[in-house]
């Protein structure tokens, strides 16, 4: 399988090598809907870059709906939610975002002497935490390689990280961050249904990696009320 995958991207490069004539007009230059990377790509990498897209449409979503029921934590209010979750998904922002402090950040929104953006330590916190269960890429190749294990752990965390936002209150009484609405008049629970996407994004992206591996992934069971993120 090694060897035909090395051959492959020999003729790949080869074949890049050997095109010498540059396009004579903007009209034939390299058409991306005619990108050849998926030659270079396994099932499971197609499917990897799939479920990562995923999840970073489901943060997003998320932060439009955290931003929106704690709209003090958006510089700016409700009218510049667009621009606060603009600037949090930016890759010069997420560079800012140590990698090795993804679950430091996470743990801040629940800090009480924290007065910052809670909301945003609490995604981009998420976020680089996932990211790094996915090796901190962005895109999967034949000799990319993904540890079940790790995508198991941020499920895990991210299950850790839902209960912290119902359950954790600041010296008020108060939660540090408001998600479902169950004292109104119409109950809202999308948040929950939103976290769930996430955590079974994340399990089935594990099961899979696992299973073309044929590696084993070791259960992890914690008491939420006491439960401490797992290392990814």
């Amino acid at each position: 399988m090694l060897l035909a995958r090395y051959t492959l991207l020999c003729v790949m490069f080869l074949t890049g090598c050997s095109s010498t004539t540059p396009p004579s007009s903007a009209s034939d230059s390299i058409d991306p809907n005619n990108d050849l990377s998926y030659l270079a790509k396994s099932d499971i990498d197609t499917v990897a870059d799939i479920h990562l897209r995923q999840v970073d449409q489901y943060l997003k979503e998320l932060t439009y709906k955290l931003y929106r029921r704690n709209p003090r934590h958006c510089d700016g209010g409700t009218a510049h939610i667009e621009q606060c979750v603009t600037r949090l998904f930016n890759p010069h922002t997420n560079r800012k975002l140590a990698i090795n402090k993804a679950i430091t950040n996470i743990e801040l929104s629940f800090d009480n002497k924290f007065t910052g953006d809670r909301v945003g330590n609490f995604v981009l916190g998420l976020r680089s935490m996932i990211h790094r269960a996915y090796s901190d890429k962005t895109e999967f190749f034949f000799f990319d390689e993904l540890d079940p294990q790790k995508l198991y752990n941020s499920a895990r965390n991210i299950e850790i990280a839902i209960w912290r936002l119902s359950h954790y209150r600041d010296d008020k009484g108060e939660l540090f961050l408001l998600t479902n609405g169950l004292n109104t008049q119409v109950i809202n629970l999308s948040f929950e249904r939103l976290f769930g996407k996430l955590v079974a994004t994340q399990d089935t992206i594990a099961m899979i990696i696992a299973e073309s591996s044929r590696r084993r992934i070791k259960n992890v069971i914690q008491r939420l009320a006491t439960a401490v993120f797992l290392p990814i």
